[in-house]
């Protein structure tokens, strides 16, 4: 990438808000981001240590995990800092580009896994006695693989598009992380075929990966509508509704920022909170503690560590 550009350092403006929410705002976003944190791990350490979960469905929660864990990393704690010290809205333009390709990287992959998941879930309740031949462990891999790769293949197509024009000032980023829309507004050049790249690039992934998982849906509405007792009809949709649930929370927010014409800085720094904060922290909650499975294995490592102290 080559960088011509004269500014070396952005000025992120931060969420907007009055000052004196300054503190209240840190107290809430820490709490949620250790929360976020703690959680992911948990997830992370039940699943490694339980054998009873060494199966495809949490393979792919152990992804969503770590990348959720990263992916509120790469932006809260900037945001934590610019909330109580007003100096460090400051971020340098090659910690800028880290940033933004992390960023991308990481939300793209998550995109691509909620993808995998949805099929992966298609499969379990429509093929119940071939689930285990086609998502062996060789195929969780391959499949967990591709995503990764996809994401990092996507972000740097986005950075190297938003990066390779000139920025020789204004400096200030109407943003609380380095994100392509408020971005692409400081730069001294015509920025519209950029633009409309972007919007075809992010588009592409953002409303395949969508169709791809109602289509999932779909075929798993008609085979749950198939199972003969009301239990376990219940049973799948209770399933599918914690996928379902967080997939919207996570897809709305983008489309809502990437893909409508115009942008206006302080709706879009409000609406990417959503799923820059408080998805991560969704995730944990809804595949936890509605999971009878997780609280089993989880009260388990608990009694252990117990027996274990007592010892």
């Amino acid at each position: 990438m080559t960088n011509v550009s004269l500014v070396t350092t952005f000025i992120l403006t931060g969420l907007p808000h009055a000052p004196e929410l300054d503190t209240l705002l840190f107290g809430i976003f820490l709490v949620i981001y250790v929360l976020t944190v703690v959680g992911n791990l948990l997830i992370l350490l039940v699943i490694t240590v339980d054998p009873h979960l060494h199966t495809p469905m949490y393979y792919f929660l152990t992804n969503l995990s770590f990348i959720d864990m990263w992916f509120s990393t790469v932006t809260v704690p900037k945001m934590l800092t610019t909330l109580i010290s007003p100096g460090s809205r400051t971020i340098s333009f090659h910690n800028c580009v880290a940033q933004f390709y992390c960023f991308h990287f990481l939300g793209s992959t998550e995109c691509f896994l909620y993808t995998i998941m949805s099929y992966d879930r298609y499969l379990a309740i429509s093929y119940p006695l071939r689930y285990a031949s086609m998502m062996r462990r060789r195929t969780c891999t391959l499949l967990a693989t591709t995503t990764w790769l996809s994401g990092s293949l996507h972000s740097a197509v986005q950075t190297t598009l938003t990066f390779r024009l000139p920025y020789c000032g204004p400096r200030r980023i109407q943003h609380y992380f380095c994100d392509a829309p408020p971005i692409l507004k400081l730069a001294c050049a015509d920025t519209s075929a950029i633009e409309m790249v972007i919007l075809v690039n992010v588009g592409v992934v953002a409303s395949g990966c969508f169709l791809l998982i109602v289509l999932s849906y779909v075929s798993i509405v008609r085979s749950i509508l198939k199972i003969h007792t009301s239990e376990g009809r219940c049973r799948a949709f209770q399933t599918c509704a914690s996928h379902s649930t967080v997939v919207l929370c996570f897809f709305g927010p983008g489309v809502f920022i990437y893909l409508r014409p115009g942008s206006k800085d302080t709706v879009d720094g409000i609406v990417a909170v959503f799923y820059t904060v408080l998805t991560p922290l969704l995730n944990p909650v809804v595949y936890t503690l509605r999971n009878k499975e997780f609280k089993k294995a989880l009260l388990k490592l608990k009694s252990e560590s117990v027996f274990t102290q007592s010892k």
